[in-house]
């Protein structure tokens, strides 16, 4: 038996014969996974090679590798943008790349994995091809710290909510007004209720820099990552006033990611390596990345606080507009940080003496958690199902003038998010500068107008309202813009604040999501019945020679939009044409359709339709459409379901169709089919 450092049995400059396993996983589990699975399948047997592809789809994993598939295997191709276990393949070849590369390039994937590195486990040194959430040469990197960024996210939200209404409940119904702020009596039973809720809000800062870490370098960096969130949310560790809040916790996760992956490269004798994941790895990098934050980055972050404080103090004599700005401005920017408290903490200051700058303050608390939640609900799809859930959960907590609901936001789409709460913030602390609003409190939100510790009720409304609209807008418009063109990236895209976050190597997130909840309720029911055979209909019945057409007029993809709309109508299924066109134009906005290999899919999940209804048109010519790989569309599938479609059958059905479109001579003998007879002769073979 050879060696697995070894090269492969027959491997060479022109060796066949090789036994490889791939695994193919998209985020959403739906049509990406399926087609890199078929093109990775396709290209091995044109090569002459065995492969065996494990799909771990939202219908859970099909075709599961054995133990002695891998035993046997000479190589694994892991074409994936969420995390695989790879626990299972220590001692062999393997190589990591982004789903799109199993799209795209598959031969040269398979010609990489004869001399990728050996995966010894998690706690030995790594190559690049087995990097713990690493993509292809071209954009690894990227890819990794998109995934990072997200893992933490979504690990943090549930903390961020459950704090944040804990708190909100606590101050509604046992909170009392006094000088000091809204205040709930030490031995109420509502205190331990806010009590419950600090603890949640004290471990989201840490649970995002964990969990960051965590996605780069595995368990090893889980402590790591922890600890070094929860020293940048303790000011007092570094003598600071105020912590470093969320961004201080994506700083510090990226940090010990690295730090940790960066310690896993170093070779050591083998009797060390069971104790270096469990012991070694996570002291030095927990006792490395505390100090460094202590004493590097916590003294710049203390003199920040310090210094604005005093220069906060210089303007107290200027004009009140330009001071309610300049602190919405710092409200509004960490949400927690150190920005935030000196602003918070200059208007508390001065609650006695002048009231009006803890006005500006108040006014400006709400808006962000208020104005991102108002975007989930203008906007919908433009966010994902757990968005709009925190969106309501924001709405609810910007009421009692807790800030950090918006922290979600914030986390996932720092370039985006974070200009608009400055809008907000800022045009809120304005508007209450210049009507002289007061505070009276130490405290910010509506609930604190209503409990009647704001002077200037009124105005105090029109500030907030004002604001909120102002980052709702704001944030709808900034994303819109990095949808716009089709080859953006995904609703969760795009950072700043030192975080870059890629330009997606596939179809972005939600798009595939949302298309393939469309596409799957298209074609669920009945799909077990095998009646899709029927002359004249295919796809359950859901596509018909009604709603196929041999060619499309349009000659760009607003126009051949409007135009399926239209074909989709001749079904009688089709309530309001105009509607269904906004709908499927608004999905284009969070990123193109088109999935590459000339093939366009755009959809609709509307009550527009009063049924699932589907329809194919070809576009000989071709669309631009935006697709990743450059080509235009000239098979274009158009889906709509009414907004109560569901159904769990459809996702398999679903799952053939992108393998079956990933098939060239079936795409072929689609775009050669003489008549709309032929084509549904050719799509019945879906099923």
């Amino acid at each position: 038996m050879t060696s697995p450092a070894d090269p492969p049995n027959g491997v060479g400059a022109s060796g066949p014969g090789l036994k490889l396993l791939a695994v193919t996983a998209c985020p959403t589990g739906i049509a990406h996974t399926y087609m890199a699975a078929e093109k990775l399948a396709q290209a091995a047997e044109s090569l002459g090679h065995a492969m065996k592809v494990e799909t771990q789809g939202s219908i859970g994993a099909e075709n599961v590798l054995s133990d002695n598939d891998v035993r046997d295997a000479d190589g694994i191709i892991i074409a994936a943008d969420k995390d695989v276990d790879r626990s299972r393949f220590v001692g062999k070849r393997v190589l990591v790349v982004g789903v799109a590369e199993g799209i795209h390039h598959p031969e040269q994937l398979i010609e990489q994995v004869r001399s990728a590195p050996v995966y010894g486990g998690e706690g030995a040194g790594e190559g690049a091809g087995s990097g713990g959430a690493g993509g292809s040469a071209g954009g690894k990197g990227r890819s990794l710290t998109y995934k990072a960024l997200m893992n933490g996210v979504s690990y943090m939200i549930p903390f961020v909510v459950v704090g944040g209404l804990l708190i909100a409940v606590s101050l509604a119904l046992g909170g009392d007004t006094t000088p000091k702020g809204i205040v709930i009596p030490d031995d109420s039973f509502w205190k331990s209720v806010n009590d419950i809720g600090v603890i949640g809000f004290q471990l989201m800062i840490p649970v995002l820099s964990g969990y960051i870490a965590y996605a780069i370098a595995d368990r090893p960096a889980l402590v790591p990552g922890m600890v070094g969130g929860w020293i940048a949310a303790h000011g007092e560790l570094y003598d600071s006033e105020a912590g470093a809040g969320f961004i201080g916790a994506i700083v510090t996760g990226f940090l010990a990611g690295y730090l940790v992956r960066w310690i896993k490269m170093v070779k050591v004798p083998k009797f060390a390596q069971p104790i270096m994941p469990i012991i070694v790895i996570p002291i030095v990098a927990t006792s490395a990345l505390g100090l460094f934050f202590i004493y590097v980055l916590g003294e710049p972050i203390s003199w920040v606080f310090e210094h604005l404080t005093d220069w906060l103090g210089g303007l107290t004599g200027t004009s009140a507009a330009l001071l309610g700005t300049i602190l919405g401005l710092m409200i509004a920017f960490d949400m927690g940080g150190p920005v935030n408290k000196t602003a918070f903490l200059f208007g508390a200051g001065l609650v006695s003496k002048n009231p009006e700058i803890m006005g500006m303050c108040a006014a400006a608390i709400p808006v962000p958690p208020l104005g991102q939640g108002l975007a989930t609900l203008i906007r919908r799809r433009m966010f994902d199902d757990q968005e709009r859930e925190t969106g309501l959960a924001a709405i609810f907590m910007g009421f009692f003038g807790i800030t950090e609901g918006a922290i979600p936001f914030a986390a996932a789409r720092p370039a985006r998010v974070i200009p608009a709460n400055m809008l907000g913030g800022a045009v809120a602390g304005a508007v209450a500068g210049l009507a002289s609003v007061e505070g009276n409190v130490p405290h910010g939100g509506p609930i604190v107008a209503l409990l009647g510790a704001v002077g200037g009720v009124p105005m105090f409304f029109v500030a907030v309202v004002i604001g909120t609209a102002a980052t709702a807008l704001a944030t709808i418009g900034l994303m819109s813009l990095s949808f716009g063109g089709g080859a953006g990236g995904s609703a969760r895209q795009g950072a700043g604040a030192g975080v870059p976050v890629p330009v997606r190597e596939r179809v972005p997130a939600g798009v595939v999501a949302e298309g393939a909840a469309v596409a799957a309720a298209a074609v669920s029911q009945g799909a077990a019945a095998g009646q899709s055979g029927q002359a004249g209909q295919v796809l359950s019945g859901y596509l018909t020679g009604q709603t196929v057409r041999q060619r499309l007029a349009a000659d760009g993809k607003e126009a051949a939009i409007r135009e399926m709309a239209e074909l989709l109508a001749a079904s009688g299924k089709v309530a309001d044409v105009p509607e269904l066109v906004r709908a499927a134009l608004a999905r284009e906005e969070q990123g193109t359709t088109g999935l590459g290999e000339e093939i366009a899919i755009p959809h609709a999940k509307t009550d527009a339709v009063t049924e699932p209804v589907v329809g194919f048109a070809r576009a000989p010519e071709g669309i631009e459409w935006g697709a990743l790989d450059g080509t235009k569309a000239k098979l274009v599938f158009m889906i709509a379901v009414p907004e109560a479609a569901a159904g769990d059958e459809h996702l398999r059905i679903l799952a053939l169709l992108s393998r079956k479109l990933m098939s060239a001579e079936f795409r072929e003998r689609l775009l050669g089919a003489a008549d709309e007879v032929a084509i549904l002769r050719v799509l019945g073979e879906i099923e």
